[in-house]
């Protein structure tokens, strides 16, 4: 690997930055910034219209495997830390972040496209999880446990597992660095973070921050790159203890088989196919404002997204023509505009879009509005609602992953349940009825890690999030997310 300190300071909007020193090229690998040996570097668009925002190292096998050696070679000292003493630097860094939101929000719009005011929702929702575990590593759960033997004393400890691997996605570039990493370093782990080449900027801005906030070198490490080349080599290596990895439930089964050879202890968020029903007993303008924010956050790209919307037949009618309407009267544009919507990250999602619209309509579905691509530019997609569409569709059956709702009646409760169980993903399930008994009824019955009732936001640092099925495995955020990154030892003494 080549150190390098030289940023670019032509690059485009850097103007915009009140710390140019953010916005940084090279991984940070032992407390250095470094350049890939044979000096490689992978290009960032801005999806909002295709112009270049800049390059980032793009590491060799080598390099990757080095950083292992960084992480393995700091774990001691970190993990031997005073919980209290790890806390105090993981406060240093969310307090930087709340310094540096805006710059932070800015570099997530120009390399990810989403409206600015979702980015600062974005990067508030990310540090909310380092200030969580801030706190929560000053407990680290040791259990006293009533002892089955004569004179002997029992505990359980849980003690940090190692260096823990984190691949994150495109989509929320900040939040799932930090939803894992925070948990990771307060549970005494180091961590080697890849993030996806699409969006790598703000994990390099979140390594800079943490350097500030006084982070020993070789703790928490970013490698940018190819993602087969960069975690081949900690899929291979045994001092890689852990894996946690968001995005596409193909390629977390990849990562499941690969990892067996080392035994590596998994963290999978994976796809969501998330079902949205609605009872006639609902409160409708409630219940259609609700579907707006749960179908159409981050321009639809979000493993939360509602994606299937079963609606009872006696209000199919009336949601429809609601629904249709306010999704018409959303904006589109760039990001730094703050619309509704903005660009899809990459041609292969709108060519999805166009894909599950056309062959919904083709089995009988209709276009309520939009329909096809918006001329803001090649990565625009219209807000889409399809009524009546079928069992069949493709949409029905495959996350969307844009700005594409499908609505289908039904005619009782078990219908409407066995409908939106009918996936091998179980993510999240919106449920909107006045109905107690109903809402215990249903939020017992949906296969689904996490039930939404009559509202869309439930996403936070204290609560676990995860899902069942193929959705994933383990939770991240609240107490059980630091539980993945540690290790159980039993301890029996005896004092006669």
């Amino acid at each position: 690997m080549a150190e390098a300190h030289r940023i670019d300071t032509d690059r485009r909007d850097m103007s915009r930055l009140d710390d140019p020193k953010l916005l940084r090229s090279f991984s940070y690998i032992d407390g250095k910034w470094t350049a890939a040996t044979d000096g490689a570097a992978i290009s960032v668009t801005n999806p909002a219209d295709g112009s270049e925002f800049g390059e980032i190292a793009a590491l060799s096998g080598d390099d990757s495997a080095a950083a292992i050696d960084a992480a393995q070679t700091a774990f001691p000292a970190w993990a031997s830390l005073l919980p209290q003493e790890r806390s105090t630097m993981l406060r240093r860094w969310f307090q930087l972040m709340g310094e540096h939101r805006e710059d932070l929000a800015r570099i997530m719009v120009l390399e990810q496209g989403k409206p600015i005011s979702e980015a600062r929702g974005e990067i508030d929702y990310a540090a909310a999880f380092i200030d969580f575990y801030a706190e929560e590593a000053k407990r680290p759960n040791i259990e006293s446990v009533t002892s089955h033997l004569r004179d002997a004393e029992v505990e359980v400890w849980r003690e940090p597992l190692g260096v823990a691997a984190l691949i994150t996605p495109w989509n929320f570039p900040s939040a799932m660095i930090t939803r894992k990493a925070a948990a990771a370093l307060a549970a005494g782990c180091t961590v080697l973070v890849h993030p996806s080449a699409e969006t790598p900027f703000s994990a390099l801005a979140l390594a800079e921050l943490a350097e500030r906030a006084g982070l020993p070198a070789g703790v928490f490490n970013v490698v940018t790159g190819d993602a087969a080349t960069i975690v081949e080599p900690w899929l291979n290596d045994a001092r890689v203890r852990a894996l946690s990895f968001t995005g596409s439930t193909e390629i977390g089964k990849h990562l499941y088989r690969r990892s067996a050879d080392t035994v590596k202890r998994l963290v999978l968020e994976l796809g969501g196919h998330a079902p949205f029903i609605l009872f006639a007993d609902a409160d409708m303008d409630q219940a259609v404002a609700e579907a707006i924010k749960a179908k159409f956050a981050t321009s639809g790209q979000d493993c939360l997204g509602a994606n299937r919307f079963f609606v009872e037949r006696s209000v199919y009618k009336t949601f429809c023509e609601k629904f249709a309407a306010r999704t018409a009267m959303l904006s589109v544009g760039i990001g730094m505009d703050d619309p509704d919507i903005g660009p899809l990250m990459n041609e292969k999602a709108v060519a999805k879009q166009r894909q599950h619209v056309e062959d919904a309509v083709k089995k009988g579905a209709r276009v309520l509005t939009g329909g096809k691509g918006h001329e803001a530019g090649d990565l625009f997609f219209e807000p889409t609602v399809l009524a009546d569409v079928p069992a069949d569709a493709l949409i029905m059956h495959e996350e969307t992953f844009g700005p594409v709702a499908a609505i289908a009646p039904f005619d009782t409760e078990e219908e409407a349940l066995a409908r939106a169980n009918d996936t091998e993903y179980g993510l999240v399930a919106y449920l909107h009825t006045q109905d107690p008994r109903r809402i215990y009824r249903a939020s017992r019955a949906l296969q689904f890690g996490m039930v939404a009732v009559n509202r869309t936001k439930v996403t936070g640092a204290p609560i676990p999030f995860g899902g069942m099925k193929q959705s994933g495995l383990e939770r991240e955020g609240s107490r059980l997310g630091m539980e993945a990154f540690t290790e159980v030892k039993y301890v029996c003494r005896d004092w006669a």
